[in-house]
């Protein structure tokens, strides 16, 4: 499509930036005076803002993007496979999430709570630490990866340059309002992610002629395993490791538990249960773009290999108007800028709170502001420099999915399981990643999978029966706030 030049790619995401940098600026005007506003917000974040932040966090490059790519690949069974655990990954976090903000009221991130779990023991502190730095720099990699790969197929834009340009985008806006930004931003987010995606996916389907029944037909004779819901192999294939990873996602990723602590604590349950319900229309909705790619025989090699690529390449040339073209690119752009900007303020919450008061206790809210608010920009960078070096995309998420599942059940058994002791928490992770990571190589995503999640739970249980003495969860009821907010007119 000719009309469909860089400039206008250029514009697109330097738009939405600039729109997102002014709303921010306001937030901090408003709302942001310290560390304790711009990584907790204050713990105000109400019911309605708090859903709708927690489904733009969750809506990664991968569930506008993938939700097509697995449809592409499985037809309904893949479809199915990614969209049900994707929800139930949401609303997994209620049970863990009521017992945190409950019996520990002034907590800030998971890895402070294992701190007091486990008796400050640096060791289980430090690997939980670097888990979550690990896991949100990828989060902030894989995003900026969706972007340049849209802007690359629909505006031929070199995505190099388009990584660049996108990281700079959300780093300008996320640097000012912290968490309170992206709160505010997800929320817009949210809604431009959920009914253009809609307006989208009718209009290909109305370009198409004989509209769903001749995608139907079409897909049926290409082969009817694609309209099958239950192909085991499809489950095999992805499923059952995707589901897993889901819940690690959730679960272990300080960018769910940040809003833990910051949602007020009457609506923190419902939160995710509305986040998790209200989150399943968007990869249903944009899942049925890969179905037109089956229809019209399509191959990966038509859009550069990467099957990520195929709702953006079927958009672009389908022969839509110019500005629903640009409405499913601001789309995944709204998905892509939100996650990147939510895990940013996510680890400016570690670095504050895990690092610098952890290390350097008596450090002055002076210096502390601008240290946490210069994390965002190095995560930022970081992840760019990763980006820049040409890593496959379906490659990137399913290795942060296996490394975040090696974390996951020691992680449930410290929060529920009161026997859980240090030598069984941290002896599960490495167990699990030393003897997992090999079997998912070296063996398959499934056996890897199960293996990494058995090995952990196997190994917390055995040593928690053997020598574990019961933990006082409301114990952390007296863990004090660490950052409080300063008293107005002190340092």
């Amino acid at each position: 499509m000719p009309s469909l030049t860089p400039t206008l790619g250029f514009a697109s995401m330097i738009g939405l930036g600039l729109f997102s940098l002014a709303l921010s600026y306001a937030v901090k005007l408003l709302l942001v005076r310290n560390t304790h506003d711009f990584i907790i917000a204050d713990r105000r974040v109400g019911f309605g803002f708090g859903v709708a932040s927690v489904i733009s966090v969750w809506t990664w490059a991968m569930a506008v993007m993938m939700s097509s790519a697995m449809t592409f690949q499985w037809g309904l069974s893949g479809l199915f496979w990614f969209v049900v655990p994707n929800g139930l990954a949401v609303m997994a976090m209620i049970p863990f999430a009521r017992v945190l903000r409950k019996n520990m009221p002034e907590g800030y991130t998971i890895s402070e709570f294992i701190q007091y779990r486990f008796s400050k023991s640096k060791v289980a502190t430090g690997i939980v630490t670097l888990t979550m730095i690990f896991g949100i720099v990828l989060e902030i990699l894989i995003n900026l990866k969706g972007t340049s790969l849209v802007v690359s197929t629909v505006f031929g834009i070199d995505w190099r340059v388009a990584t660049v340009v996108g990281i700079v985008c959300v780093l300008t806006y996320s640097y000012f309002g912290g968490l309170w930004t992206s709160v505010m931003t997800g929320t817009l987010n949210t809604l431009m992610i959920t009914v253009p995606a809609a307006i989208v996916v009718a209009a290909v389907f109305a370009a198409i002629p004989g509209g769903a029944d001749a995608v139907f037909g079409a897909v049926e004779t290409a082969g009817p395993e694609y309209l099958s819901v239950l192909r085991p192999e499809a489950a095999a294939g992805f499923g059952i490791t995707l589901a897993f990873g889901l819940l690690a996602a959730t679960v272990s990723d300080q960018t769910f538990w940040q809003k833990v602590w910051a949602i007020k604590s009457k609506d923190v349950g419902r939160t995710f249960l509305w986040a998790g319900a209200l989150f399943y229309p968007i990869p249903i909705c944009l899942g049925m773009l890969g179905l037109v790619g089956i229809a019209y025989g399509l191959t990966p090699a038509d859009f550069g290999g990467d099957i990520a690529a195929v709702g953006p390449y079927i958009v672009s040339h389908i022969g839509l108007p110019l500005t629903l073209v640009l409405l499913y690119v601001l789309v995944i752009l709204a998905a892509c800028y939100s996650t990147i900007d939510g895990a940013s303020s996510a680890l400016s919450s570690i670095v504050a709170v895990d690092i610098v008061k952890r290390y350097f206790p008596s450090v002055s809210e002076r210096l502390l502001f601008p240290i946490t608010k210069i994390s965002v920009l190095l995560g930022g960078l970081v992840a760019t420099i990763i980006v820049l070096s040409g890593v496959d995309f379906t490659t990137l998420v399913l290795t942060t999915y296996a490394l975040k599942t090696s974390i996951l059940l020691p992680l449930v058994f410290a929060i529920l399981w009161p026997r859980t002791n240090t030598l069984g928490f941290v002896g599960g992770i490495v167990a699990s990643i030393a003897i997992g990571m090999p079997i998912y190589e070296w063996v398959g995503e499934l056996a890897g999978t199960l293996s990494i999640v058995a090995i952990g739970g196997l190994t917390v249980f055995v040593s928690g029966m053997l020598g574990g003495k019961d933990f006082d969860v409301t114990s952390l009821r007296r863990v004090s706030d660490e950052i409080a907010s300063p008293v107005p007119g002190a340092e």
